[in-house]
């Protein structure tokens, strides 16, 4: 609202022809979110703890039944404050932002009535019935984005500039596939204080940037990347990265409000349509490194269980297994944020590396 109303204001005062600017936007996006967090966070939590209160998970760690009666569905917070603030400063003619904000809209539905169903009646939705809503929202928001924006069908293959294979309407199947991977890979590392939340502001500030690189001509020729047209969605992930980094404020050892699945599903489809639009999202691999590892243990788990009958690891998500080896959960989540940072870092270098 605040950008279109800055396309009639800058008729009469030069000063708002500054907000034509991604930059500018994605600079009030960023810094709007945190201060909504900051202002509306502690009201959040008092209206959590009488309606939202967690119950630690059968399969975790004897200690994490200490945080029983947490409060819970922080992810509906930074949905809300996403919103917001992203309604506020994008150019809300963009396509690519309404179908951006539906797959976090989508996914953070499945993830609140899991929730609430967990609180209400200490069961959340079947893994079966999960699956199939996943795949129902993900075909809908994938369909939109194909049939609407039109996306440039190329997949980006990473330290190859001369390489990329023409995927025509399997961008369909391959996009649901990444939209799900990637969101469930997420939940499964929503396991320790701030863990997940700290991920994904490293995740959405390094998407973030590459989208708005995408969404320009000039750079994009420059790096030997396709021009995905997707500079306003940039502003989307700093409203994310700003949301995010407000919640991790109340998220730290010892939280006083978890995310949920309301926000780990929604934050991780979120990601993978931030890096498909930026038709950049293989490197969702190593940015989202973490994430991917995390997954990975439990199918290793899974796997050696039902063929060994032995469990590979002490217990699964792995950051569990350090938990039993000892370790504490603070030093876990900082060496894991650290992980992120260097995996981000090498998944930015890899736009000049080709």
């Amino acid at each position: 609202m605040i950008y279109h109303l800055a396309q009639i204001l800058q008729k009469y005062y030069g000063f708002f022809n500054v907000f034509n600017y991604v930059s500018v936007r994605a600079i009030c996006a960023f810094l709007s979110s945190v201060l909504l967090s900051f202002l509306f966070g502690r009201w959040f939590i008092k209206h959590s703890e009488k309606n939202f209160r967690s119950k630690a998970r059968e399969w975790t760690p004897k200690n994490h039944q200490l945080k029983n009666n947490t409060p819970t569905m922080g992810g509906l917070f930074i949905i809300l404050i996403v919103l917001a603030t992203s309604l506020s400063w994008n150019n809300l003619s963009s396509i690519n932002v309404w179908i951006l904000l539906s797959s976090i809209v989508g996914f953070g539905c499945i993830g609140f009535f899991d929730d609430l169903l967990k609180i209400k009646k200490d069961k959340g939705i079947s893994a079966r019935r999960k699956f199939l809503l996943q795949l129902l929202v993900a075909f809908c928001v994938v369909m939109a984005w194909y049939f609407l924006a039109q996306p440039d069908t190329r997949l980006c293959i990473p330290f190859f500039k001369n390489f990329m294979p023409q995927l025509s309407w399997l961008l369909i199947p391959w996009a649901m596939l990444t939209i799900i991977g990637t969101s469930n890979a997420v939940n499964l590392t929503d396991g320790l204080d701030g863990l997940a939340a700290g991920s994904l502001i490293f995740n959405f500030s390094t998407f973030s940037l590459i989208a708005y690189l995408a969404g320009n001509a000039q750079i994009s020729k420059y790096l030997y990347i396709p021009y995905a047209g997707s500079a306003e969605i940039s502003i989307i992930g700093a409203a994310l990265v700003g949301s995010l980094l407000g919640f991790l404020w109340y998220n730290t050892h010892p939280a006083e409000i978890f995310m949920g699945d309301v926000g780990s599903l929604a934050l991780g489809a979120g990601l993978a349509m931030l890096g498909l639009m930026a038709r950049q999202e293989l490197l969702l691999i190593i940015s989202g490194g973490i994430f991917a590892i995390e997954t990975l243990s439990v199918i290793i788990q899974i796997f050696s269980y039902k063929v060994r009958k032995r469990k590979f690891f002490r217990m699964a998500p792995i950051h569990h297994h350090f938990e039993l080896l000892g370790w504490k959960e603070t030093k876990i989540t900082i060496r894991f944020w650290i992980i992120s940072i260097i995996l981000c870092v090498l998944a930015l270098l890899t736009l000049k590396i080709r």
